[in-house]
């Protein structure tokens, strides 16, 4: 059997998605043009994700609709809120697995560059003071991204620990009250403030975090690198390497839905290797 592609859609996965998307009605009088099917259009949207491709230049004979009804489409699902719900429904399908361990989690930000501006931009420090924007992850123990935030390139990578422990959504997934906070909190020494240490504690999650200054050795490194592992599955996405988008919720967009599709294959993995 011939491998997908990395933009085809599996009858699984669609099975997924299709209940998240809204429901649009189709007028009785007047009805227009008939909607480009849902599951051709995603397929667009993730061909860009996957490749980098302008949206005009979408390869029509592949079937997946004009490049901007792709992009409205994309908007429109953006604005319904499906990709975040997408990526609670798969959480709680890998714990229900027993594949998400929330034990210890990491974290961790990369930087990009923003080559148009737009809202959550800023002077990178790192790139000359080039304009660029940062993604923010947190993954379980085995990498299974969590939660994933994008700010201005600007900020410091510290600032924004309580807010991705907040953006970690409850995931049920068993028996009981949802997982929302893990055990354990690790991180580099960019995020050495004893500050942000008590913000953590009063969250109830332990934070051995690297102090600076301090030598090598801890071993908190083996533990921190699943977070690097994922960041370099989501820029293997190339829309992710740099940002093409002015609007900051489509950007978002493709960042989680790129957090959903890694939590698909492990899921499908999971699922294998139970078989």
């Amino acid at each position: 059997m011939a491998r997908p592609k990395p933009w085809e859609v599996e009858d699984e996965l669609w099975a997924v998605i299709e209940p998240l998307l809204p429901k649009v009605e189709r007028r009785t009088r007047h009805p227009g043009r008939k909607r480009h099917p849902g599951r051709l259009v995603l397929q667009g949207v993730l061909f860009v994700l996957c490749t980098g491709i302008a949206w005009e230049h979408l390869p029509q004979e592949l079937g997946f609709g004009p490049g901007m009804t792709c992009w409205r489409r994309l908007v429109e699902w953006t604005e319904a809120g499906v990709w975040p719900r997408l990526h609670g429904v798969l959480l709680a399908e890998l714990r229900s697995a027993n594949a998400l361990d929330f034990s210890r989690a990491a974290v961790d930000g990369s930087h990009i560059r923003a080559l148009k501006g737009g809202a959550k931009t800023g002077r990178s420090p790192v790139d000359r003071g080039r304009t660029g924007s940062k993604h923010h992850l947190i993954t379980d123990t085995t990498g299974i991204p969590l939660a994933a935030t994008l700010t201005g390139g600007n900020r410091n990578d510290v600032t924004q620990l309580i807010p991705l422990l907040h953006a970690v959504s409850p995931v049920r997934g068993k028996r009981g009250r949802p997982r929302r906070r893990p055990d354990v909190v690790l991180a580099d020494r960019g995020y050495d403030d004893d500050k942000y240490r008590r913000l953590v504690w009063t969250h109830g999650v332990k934070p051995p975090i690297a102090r600076r200054g301090t030598e090598h050795g801890s071993g908190l490194g083996t533990q921190r690198r699943v977070v690097e592992r994922v960041f370099a599955h989501l820029h293997w996405f190339r829309r992710l390497r740099i940002r093409w988008e002015i609007r900051d919720d489509i950007h978002e967009a493709f960042l989680t839905l790129g957090c959903a599709l890694i939590c698909w294959r492990r899921l499908m993995r999971s699922r294998r290797g139970a078989g």
